[in-house]
């Protein structure tokens, strides 16, 4: 890759894209992208708050606050009262499909040390095989502390079976999780240190002080540019940290106004966000509750008056039409990479965007010189899902789905574009500014 970007790839693209790059590498589990997070806000000026302290708020106070290690919402108090101004939010995740490390984790068979794993969400588990993987994530140690966790090197692998041993493969790969989705670790010598001792060397504790964990597995390869003028964006997890991190530079970003701006990135998505710190938990109403209350006290109205003239921007990754399977998608409807930001609609509700909050968020991006992209799916297949319908659904709130658009969705190395960064971070500007 030349050093210096082609003459027509604007530098700030390429910049913000080895940002994301950056971002992405930093955050190989959800604690450790929350974690991310919370260095970048302090270094911005954003302060902590526990959810086990009283909060005093004041305008033009920078906050963020972390549940359970692996959600994080951050928010500017606008210099109006929420319930006479309203908020501006956008959501993100956390999380991505990937193996969860089982508790009892320890397998011994064939001569081999593998460990124990559970798929997490909806992978495209193929693309997980014969690539070099590591285990990150949270560990529980004994006393009630906490520590974040990356193995180095990588000490794990998911091995093809060779042709010559299954020549059906020709037909298509069938892959049972239960089987075939185990990671090797080492040979089974009886002597050599298993997952549970290197995690420990890895915290810096003893063996016996790791009393419970939240691990997955995660791709060694760094984040890379990619495509014939670097323009691409080539890593894992970009569903959905690159939203993560777009909301995150737009937050800090955006200038102080009446209105509050709130950043949310709950965990758990991939799997239905159905948790104490997922969409589905009261994690984002407990903060709009209490920024409410310390803001406008007395007013037992406040939060539903709040909602009311509120707007959440879902911001979740997108298809772009794939080069060789066009006929996956609708017609009409065919996002391009480096194209613009994605608004997704879906009759049947799994997107959030109706047609007052789609032309809301277009007027946003119009003003910015931001160009829109639409995404339906096809009426004869099924899409997927975000946390915008069920936050719009807890909350009451008007909400509207969109995304940077994308190709390879759920694989272990997903792809973008370096010009959509500037593109998603200049919209959610707009949207948090309004």
């Amino acid at each position: 890759m030349p050093d210096t970007p082609p003459h027509d790839l604007a530098r700030d693209d390429l910049a913000l894209g080895d940002d994301l790059r950056a971002f992405i590498d930093a955050s190989p589990s959800p604690g450790h992208a929350v974690a991310e997070m919370a260095r970048r806000l302090v270094a911005a000026g954003f302060t902590e708050l526990a959810e086990t302290d009283s909060w005093a708020l004041t305008p033009g106070g920078a906050h963020f606050v972390v549940r359970r290690g692996g959600s994080l919402i951050a928010f500017r108090v606008g210099s109006g009262a929420p319930a006479e101004t309203g908020m501006r939010l956008v959501g993100a995740h956390t999380d991505s499909p990937t193996f969860r490390v089982r508790p009892h984790s320890d397998v011994r068979q064939a001569g081999y040390r593998l460990v124990g794993v559970e798929p997490y969400g909806g992978g495209l588990w193929h693309t997980w095989l014969d690539r070099e993987l590591t285990v990150a994530g949270r560990v529980a140690l004994r006393g009630g502390g906490e520590a974040l966790v990356e193995l180095p090197g990588a000490p794990l692998r998911l091995p093809s079976l060779a042709i010559h041993l299954d020549r059906s493969v020709r037909d298509g790969l069938t892959l049972d999780p239960q089987r075939h989705l185990v990671p090797v670790w080492d040979r089974d010598l009886g002597t050599e240190p298993g997952l549970r001792e290197a995690v420990a060397a890895a915290a810096g504790v003893g063996v016996d002080d790791v009393v419970g964990h939240d691990l997955v597995l995660a791709d060694t390869q760094p984040a890379a540019r990619a495509g014939a003028d670097g323009s691409w964006v080539a890593a894992p997890r970009l569903d959905d940290l690159a939203c993560c991190h777009s909301g995150l530079t737009a937050l800090i970003g955006a200038p102080a106004g009446e209105r509050t701006q709130l950043l949310v990135c709950n965990d758990h998505e991939e799997v239905g966000s159905g948790s104490m710190s997922g969409a589905r938990g009261s994690f984002l109403e407990d903060v709009v509750d209490r920024l409410v209350a310390a803001t406008t006290p007395g007013d037992a109205q406040a939060v539903h008056r709040t909602l009311a003239r509120s707007v959440l921007v879902s911001a979740d990754m997108a298809h772009a039409v794939h080069p060789t399977r066009g006929e996956r998608h609708e017609p009409a409807h065919t996002p391009q990479l480096g194209g613009g930001p994605v608004l997704k609609v879906n009759a049947n509700q799994a997107y959030a965007t109706d047609g007052v909050g789609g032309a809301w968020f277009a007027e946003r991006c119009a003003a910015a010189s931001v160009p829109v992209q639409w995404f339906v799916s096809r009426a004869d297949l099924p899409c997927g899902s975000t946390i915008g319908p069920l936050t719009a659904t807890r909350l009451g709130i008007a909400t509207v789905d969109v995304g940077a658009p994308m190709l390879a969705m759920h694989s272990a190395r997903e792809l973008a574009s370096a010009r959509d960064v500037p593109l998603m971070v200049a919209a959610l500007t707009a949207c948090f500014t309004d």
